[in-house]
Parts: structure tokens; sequence; C-alpha cells
């Protein structure tokens, strides 16, 4: 699969400086980290995941969570599971008849709610296993995050040969993470943790509507989860403990929970990047963007971005869009990171950046361009004259299969 590969040649050629590279769930490590991107959940009792990406329903889905923990009622347990495995069962079958291309199946995931239900699905999962890049385990704490883990490894370690790495995806969204006097004692310890089992943690996610539940706090539409003080002191000790180069995990962001509302404040989206792309029609989108209340998502994506997190958890489909596109690279921020990697070698310590609007010291900086070269080579690097809000264009329709 690729990012924005449902783009025209002539949008391509438009858009992009340098494009996205294709990769599959059997892709480095750190590739799969970084392109998870905008993880669509999906409840396990849909019947419809299969045939919705046999359709190409969701225009440039790239990851999908199917979740058998909280979108699923306690009495629907069994059902949920008989499901998953029919769904996968039947994205075989599309495949084989050529109904579906392996192109188009998006990095899948399963949210199970229990170590219990992770040891029955790695016993009762046969060859559909191979759709499967890894699974996420929530309101992760030592106790049984190193049972998950253990699982995990093992059964990597049994199919080895067989197929790549079935990877873990924890996520920070307990008691323990949120209140401050137990904090940093859980943090360190669930760090711990992952470094013993760090060749299968894929990211840390952050499960911010379990910590406002903590409180009774809900973020309006209007706001980002940055304006709540308590969660956004949080995701710093977060990103403080998991962010540190020397111990480096992809970090993902909490879900933005609107598609639809009604306006208080002012729109977060200015008007000129959206002029600057499209004039006309790049005014009409940005209203179209403002009336779906998706501008605070994208307010809230920069946001992470600024802290050192990547990937976002969504829960609609008109969210992918957004979300990707802001993991774009601008062609300045690729002039500067290749500008401080050629530099590196130690001749110079500072000079003017090709942009000329900034200095690029080589050594600060040198960690910083790294990663901004492995978000170039999976989401691409825009032309000169391009922004994200050119890749903001509405859905197409779907393809007929």
């Amino acid at each position: 699969m690729r990012y924005f590969n449902y783009l025209t040649s002539e949008e391509e050629q438009s858009f992009f400086y340098s494009l996205p590279r294709p990769f599959d769930n059997d892709a480095d490590k750190e590739v799969l980290a970084h392109a998870v991107g905008a993880a669509l959940y999906m409840p396990a009792t849909r019947d419809t995941i299969a045939n919705d990406l046999a359709a190409g329903k969701h225009e440039g889905l790239v990851s999908m969570v199917i979740d058998l923990e909280d979108a699923v009622g306690d009495n629907q347990i069994d059902y949920a599971e008989d499901m998953l495995k029919q769904t996968l069962v039947k994205l075989g079958q599309y495949m084989l008849i050529g109904k579906l291309h392996s192109d188009n199946v998006p990095l899948l995931f399963i949210r199970v709610r229990s170590v219990d239900q992770l040891k029955r699905l790695l016993s009762f999962f046969g060859e559909e296993i191979v759709y499967i890049t890894g699974f996420v385990f929530p309101k992760f704490n030592v106790e049984t995050g190193g049972e998950y883990f253990r699982i995990l490894a093992e059964y990597n370690q049994r199919n080895r040969t067989a197929r790549g790495a079935l990877y873990g995806m924890p996520i920070l969204e307990s008691a323990e993470v949120i209140y401050r006097e137990r904090r940093l004692d859980t943090l360190l310890g669930i760090s711990e943790l992952l470094r013993s089992y760090k060749e299968y943690v894929l990211n840390v996610r952050i499960g911010a509507t379990d910590f406002s539940s903590l409180f009774g706090l809900r973020r309006s539409p209007d706001h980002t989860i940055y304006d709540i003080g308590v969660i956004r002191d949080c995701i710093a000790d977060i990103v403080n403990v998991f962010g540190r180069m020397d111990n480096h995990y992809v970090i993902s962001g909490p879900v933005w929970e609107y598609f639809k509302s009604e306006r208080v404040f002012k729109p977060q989206l200015r008007q000129t990047p959206f002029e600057e792309s499209m004039g006309k029609h790049g005014r009409i989108l940005r209203m179209d963007y403002i009336n779906r209340y998706v501008d605070g998502l994208i307010r809230e994506v920069a946001m992470d971005k600024e802290n050192g997190i990547i990937g976002k958890t969504i829960i609609h489909p008109t969210h992918i869009r957004p979300v990707q596109s802001m993991y774009v690279v601008t062609h300045e921020e690729y002039m500067d990171a290749v500008h401080i990697l050629e530099n590196s070698q130690g001749d110079l310590g500072v000079m003017k950046s090709r942009y000329s609007n900034k200095m690029n010291e080589f050594k600060p900086h040198l960690t910083w361009a790294n990663r901004i070269m492995i978000r170039a080579t999976i989401y691409g690097v825009l032309n000169e004259n391009q922004n994200f809000t050119c890749l903001l264009a509405q859905e197409r329709e779907p393809a007929i299969v």
C-alpha cells in the first residue's frame, strides 16, 4: 500500500516533490510505527468491513483497528469474535478471486479486552492471521501489560519462519497514569517493561477519553486536548518518558470525537493557506471543513506534531484525509533536513537555512532531521508551492467492484 495512492498522476506531479513509498505489514518496524497514522476504529461486530474494503468505501484508508473492547457490549463478546474471524476469512476469499487487491488492505490491528481473549484469538486464528499487523492493548499497566507481551513474544518466536512479527500497541489511559502521585512510578515501570519487549512494541498510544472520564471532563469541539490542563500535563510526562531519543517510541495521539457540531468560537483554520493552494475553491473547501468541525482536529494534530506525537486514533472516515495530510513533509522541512544531514560530519556547526529564514544547527537538529526523513519516506514531500490543504479535496466516489 501507499499513502495517497488514489491521486491521479497529474495531481501527484502537482502536489509532490517526492512521492510516498509503498510498504506492507512486513515492512521494517520503524516504517510501520510511523505509518500507522490515522487509525480508524471499527467495532468487530460490524459485518461490512470486508465488503467496505473491497469497494474502496474509505478512500485513503491505510490503518484500521477492529475493536473488541469499548465498542462491543459485554453480552456481544462471542458474537464479535466470530464476526472478526468471518471478516478475516472473507478478506482472504476476496483476494483469492481478485475482488480485493492486497495493496488495498490496510494495516489491521485488533484491540482486545483481556489477556484471555488474546490467548483465545491467537489459538483459533488460522491462515487469516497474515492480514493482521498487531494487537492493541487497552488500559495498559505493568501487570497485565507483562502478560500481553509475554504471550505475543512467545507466539512470534513459535511462528518466526511463518510470517513477520505481530506487534503490540499499548494504550496509556488508566488512573495509575493520570493521577499525579502515581504517574512517574507507573510510567517508569511501563517503560522498563516495554524495554524488555521493544522489538514488538509498535506504538505507545494515549487514551485521553478514559483519562478525561476520571475527572468528569470532555473537551469541547472548540478546544484541543492540550487546553485541558490535567490531560496536557500527563501527555507531557508521557512524551518525557517515551519520547526520549535514548529509548524512543513512536507516540500516537488521542482520539478527536467530533465530526459535526455547532460553532461557538472563532474557526481555527486560517484562510490564507487554502487560498494560496487553491484560490476560490480553497475558500470553499476551508468552509466545508469548518462546517464539519474538522478545523479543531487539524489544530490538534498540529499540536500533536509540535509535541513529538505522530499518529492518531480516529472514529470517523471524514478524519482520514485531514490527519494524513498533516503528516506530509513540507518542502521547507525536507530542505532543512537534507541540509542538516549533509553537514553533520563536524566541519560546520551552524548555517543559514536554504530558505534563508532560520539557522540550522547541525548537532542539535540532527535527530529532528532523521525523523523528518522517515516521515518523508512514508508520507512524501510536498512541492515548494504547496501546503497540506492541497490534499483536502472532497472524497471521490468509491470504485465499483
